[in-house]
């Protein structure tokens, strides 16, 4: 996952709402959204290389996301466990906390940069693992974003993910508004793109919401909507090389 918007809202009559970009290599086996075969407690799409996924929901009420943090100064442990398994773990941990206290405290280390991003209907947490810092902290109600760097780092596609959920919420045009901003192709300009080690060429091709490529780029957009009854709706549109849609699901738990 690359690009993520969310309106947190504990306690009101829809405390969760998030759409959400994952960017990836056209040749990596993935499985699209689904109850998984071996835990069907489990609600996400699946990547079938690493076992793990990138966002996913849980029956009982939790949902987790994962998105990589890109700094080619980070120094990745030798055979590092995919990033896609702190989405599973932290579905299915019963003592959520004490697990990411643990991650925070220093397990986190043992895999690549990475967010994660881990809610249960009331709280929602952010973890970073970072090239300087491991931070663990819950996060405030209101409009954030999360991409390759941390919480609310204002990238533009990061700003314009989160301003297209806004509007779209203000308006009551959820979730059309914010799946058309994440779908918006062009670039940002040369002037506003972050530094991140990559060169200028990848730096504009990562800066748009929804990336084209032949060999890289937005695979899936997910949203969710979590009711404060419980009730909670998943969707996932699929894409394949050069942005051709491949298919749509949607499912209510």
């Amino acid at each position: 996952m690359c690009l993520i918007a969310f309106d947190h809202r504990p306690g009101s009559d829809c405390p969760l709402r998030l759409v959400a970009n994952r960017d990836e290599f056209h040749d990596r086996p993935s499985a699209p959204l689904a109850a998984w075969d071996e835990a069907p407690a489990i609600v996400g799409g699946r990547d079938l290389e690493a076992g793990g996924t990138w966002l996913a929901v849980h029956r009982r009420g939790r949902v987790a996301a994962v998105t990589n943090v890109r700094d080619p100064r980070l120094t990745v442990p030798p055979d590092a466990p995919s990033r896609g398994e702190l989405v599973r773990e932290a579905l299915e941990r019963d003592d959520l906390t004490a697990w990411l206290d643990r991650l925070a405290g220093g397990a986190a280390r043992d895999f690549a940069g990475f967010n994660l991003l881990v809610g249960d209907g009331e709280a929602l947490w952010h973890l970073h693992r970072g090239l300087e810092a491991i931070r663990l902290r819950r996060v405030p109600p209101g409009l954030h974003g999360l991409s390759n760097a941390s919480l609310d780092t204002p990238w533009p596609k990061l700003i314009a993910a989160r301003q297209g959920l806004a509007t779209g919420l203000r308006h009551g045009r959820w979730p059309a508004d914010a799946l058309a901003v994440l779908g918006d192709p062009h670039p940002a300009a040369d002037d506003e793109l972050p530094e991140t080690g990559v060169g200028l060429e990848r730096e504009r091709q990562l800066s748009s919401c929804f990336i084209i490529g032949r060999e890289y780029g937005t695979r899936a957009t997910t949203w969710v909507t979590w009711h404060g009854d419980g009730r909670i709706e998943i969707g996932e549109r699929r894409f394949g090389p050069e942005g051709v849609r491949l298919g749509e699901t949607a499912m209510r738990l």
